[in-house]
């Protein structure tokens, strides 16, 4: 029996329901994708070959953070180390990766998804596009990760995208996020070149953030 046995199971419960809800969003789709959660030093993480939008507990197998299996019965997804990888370099407490329709269709086009939002600055900004590589390879998550510096997101050349976050919430808010970015800029850019905030503009947005308690509920007394 695997120690804290019943905090992995709980990890791999709320696995396949983030992949249950992420289906229900368009942007995991059949196969394609992988979900996971550190708990502790091990990683909760879809197996290979699981429709996800029907995942059950039993499909999610469970890695120490050198990868080897220590509960499941099925092979974790090809993309383990890349998910490994973003738990050792970042700290991360969950990685979500889809090939979700609109992170998809920019990261055919473009080297970098600009800042045309705000609200992309919760992803860091500008998100960068990792250079093609094989899935599953050594290449692909070098690749993604340098992607990942100072970014909570990152597109994957003619693949899909990649986010991560402080818990599996903040990561499925992200991928979320950073589907609906991208969903903006193709409609946006089928009417001309969409406009970018530069960087004064993004630092005053943060600025202005910080000075309202922006994202949070706020009491009517409190100072604005």
């Amino acid at each position: 029996m695997v120690a804290g046995s019943s905090v992995l199971e709980e990890a791999r419960r709320a696995v396949a329901r983030a992949c249950h809800g992420l289906a229900g969003e368009g942007l995991l789709i059949g196969t394609a994708g992988n979900v996971s959660v550190r708990a502790g030093e091990h990683v909760a993480v879809t197996a290979t070959g699981v429709e996800l939008g029907r995942a059950t507990p039993e499909d999610v197998t469970v890695v120490d953070l050198d990868g080897a299996v220590v509960a499941g019965e099925l092979a974790p997804t090809s993309e383990l180390e890349l998910h490994l990888g973003i738990y050792r370099r970042y700290g991360a407490g969950a990685v979500v990766h889809t090939h979700s329709p609109q992170a998809t269709a920019v990261s055919l086009v473009l080297d970098e998804l600009p800042c045309v939002h705000y609200q992309q600055l919760a992803l860091g900004g500008e998100i960068r596009v990792a250079p093609f590589a094989v899935f599953g390879s050594p290449e692909l998550a070098g690749e993604t990760l340098a992607a990942l510096e100072g970014k909570a997101a990152a597109l994957l050349a003619n693949h899909g995208a990649v986010a991560h976050g402080p818990t599996l919430e903040a990561a499925v808010d992200n991928a979320l996020l950073l589907e609906w970015a991208c969903g903006l800029y193709v409609r946006a850019a089928t009417l001309g070149a969409p406009r970018v905030l530069d960087r004064h503009q993004q630092d005053a947005v943060v600025a202005a953030a910080v000075q309202r308690g922006y994202g949070r509920p706020r009491r009517l007394d409190e100072p604005r």
